[in-house]
């Protein structure tokens, strides 16, 4: 039978190996220096907690799937229901087509069609390449509407570092900044982590902290920003992210669908803009007519000194 998210790509380089999907470009699990840093869900899954899927035009939530366009409400649908908001993009449900396939590669295509509440044509690729530095996953995307269009960029993997239970991982974040959220999870208030009591730049392990929140002002170093979960034995998992990646949010719910029962598990999301930024414009970046965009991130994996 066909797997719930489509096809299934398999990039492979040396003892490291990524499955890719069909629907929504998602990355379903990853193998680096056979250590498995992405946990693979089953074929008759779709993806639990949207684990991998690539989100464009825009990361996470929309306040009540409303915002303004010179001077008129565009309405997109509500795609989560429990608090009434348009969540994660246009292209959750899509199925991308191949682009591109070699050695140690795969490209894959969608586009973003005009419709409720989001009057432009994407065309968007992303690209994910193992290589001895781990894995690089590339987006571009291409406005060719006759207007200015806004985007941004998000994807939403899940990490481990082999076996070990995410409770024991010591998290890592190199920012300044969190938000704060209502009960439909969109931003208050931006404050200094020192001031939330969530300053992770010198580590926390995750069985101390309850996350759903956006990071910001980013303390990247040589043009990346880097976090990192590290197991008790030293061995480390890192999400790079280029400069256009000025946001990171970090999840860990503690009832994430295993095979086995459920648990907590640990997303890291590279994000372009916080939540809500089709309203408060931060982080969006507004495509001319004809112009392009491509930015980047990836995954290594360090093993201990």
């Amino acid at each position: 039978m066909t797997a719930a998210t489509g096809t299934q790509f398999s990039v492979e380089f040396g003892d490291s190996r990524a499955t890719i999907t069909e629907l929504a470009a998602g990355l379903r699990g990853l193998v680096l220096d056979g250590v498995e840093v992405v946990r693979e869900y089953p074929e008759s899954s779709l993806p639990p907690m949207g684990q991998g899927i690539v989100l464009v035009p825009w990361p996470n939530r929309i306040a009540k799937g409303a915002w303004v366009l010179d001077g008129k409400t565009q309405q997109l649908d509500i795609t989560e229901p429990s608090t009434g908001n348009a969540t994660h993009g246009l292209l959750r449900n899509t199925a991308y087509t191949v682009a591109e396939q070699g050695d140690g590669f795969l490209t894959l295509h969608a586009r973003v069609f005009p419709q409720h509440g989001y009057p432009f044509l994407l065309d968007t690729s992303v690209s994910y390449e193992l290589s001895e530095a781990g894995l690089t996953v590339t987006h571009a995307i291409t406005n060719e509407s006759d207007a200015p269009a806004p985007v941004a960029v998000g994807a939403h993997p899940y990490f481990v570092v082999g076996s070990v239970p995410a409770e024991d991982l010591t998290l890592t974040i190199a920012a300044e900044t969190v938000y704060e959220y209502d009960d439909a999870f969109i931003p208050t208030a931006e404050v200094g982590v020192e001031e939330a009591g969530l300053d992770l730049r010198a580590g926390r392990r995750l069985s101390d902290v309850d996350l759903n929140h956006a990071f910001g002002t980013l303390t990247g170093t040589g043009g990346q920003n880097i976090h990192s979960l590290v197991a008790p034995d030293g061995r480390r998992v890192e999400l790079w992210t280029d400069a256009n990646f000025a946001w990171v949010q970090a999840y860990n719910p503690r009832a994430f669908p295993f095979e086995t029962g459920t648990g907590m598990a640990i997303a890291l999301e590279p994000m372009t803009a916080p939540a809500n930024a089709f309203n408060t414009g931060q982080g969006v970046r507004w495509l001319e007519p004809g112009t392009s965009w491509m930015l980047s991130w990836g995954v290594r994996y360090r093993p201990a000194s």
